[in-house]
């Protein structure tokens, strides 16, 4: 079989629309996966979605400047269809976020090498956890089949389509506040545990509630947290189900 400079140009395409999306999905390419690991994904990916998406029997040589061009209209809709798995992720950290804020947990901070900033451990702990969903419920299988259908909404070497902030904006408000729906319970267990504390100080004042409220609340959102991955697995996997899709909508399709 004998590939033309042409079909190698196609397949450069293909390649930097893949790439430009792994790189934003943890899992796949996030920092803790190695380049190698990576690339090696981003090429097998490419060879295999390039025939689906209806390759020409004999597409046009592009120049150089072309090309360039070209590349940079894929890398622009590879990086807007990977935000949507960014945003999810992101929601997840929302969620670790707010339920440390009153805990404790939000006084000590440590690297998070999957999401490549600092965090919480609660906020660790619930990426790790959204991580192992997805793996679980089969979400990379979602996103490998969304970055297929991305090439039938969006053929390679095609004009950029007309993006809109209004819908990132809605799909923005929409997982922040599943983020917030995620951490509610906590939120609202150190809300009447401070209300308890505060009744307290006023009924004993001889009671050091600062000092008594810090390892209660800690102890509490523990516990709270404990009791909620049950409850919030159902949202976790329908935030990951819907990612592909969401990855399309974006892409206008």
């Amino acid at each position: 079989m004998i590939i033309s400079i042409a079909q190698t140009q196609l397949f450069i395409l293909a390649l930097t629309r893949v790439l430009a999306i792994l790189i934003q999905i943890p899992v796949l390419g996030g920092n803790v996966v190695p380049l190698q690991v990576k690339a090696g994904l981003g090429l097998i990916l490419s060879a295999i979605l390039i025939p689906w998406q209806g390759m020409p029997a004999n597409p046009q040589e592009l120049p150089i400047l072309g090309l360039l061009m070209a590349v940079g209209r894929e890398l622009i809709i590879g990086l807007v269809a990977g935000f949507a798995a960014t945003l999810t992720f992101n929601a997840l950290q929302i969620a670790g976020e707010m339920m440390a804020l009153g805990s404790g947990f939000g006084s000590g901070r440590i690297m998070n090498p999957t999401m490549g900033d600092s965090g919480t451990a609660l906020d660790q702990m619930y990426v790790m956890f959204g991580l192992v969903t997805f793996l679980i419920i089969n979400g990379h299988h979602s996103v490998i089949l969304a970055i297929q259908r991305t090439f039938t909404v969006l053929p390679l070497n095609k004009p950029l389509p007309a993006f809109t902030g209004e819908v990132v904006m809605s799909m923005t408000a929409q997982l922040i506040a599943t983020g917030i729906q995620i951490a509610l319970p906590i939120a609202g267990a150190l809300l009447l545990a401070d209300l308890t504390l505060g009744l307290l100080a006023r009924v004993a004042p001889q009671v050091q509630v600062f000092f008594l409220g810090l390892p209660l609340k800690i102890a509490l959102a523990t516990f709270a947290v404990g009791l909620i991955f049950s409850i919030s697995l159902p949202t976790v996997t329908d935030l990951f189900n819907s990612l592909g899709s969401r990855m399309l909508k974006l892409l206008g399709g």
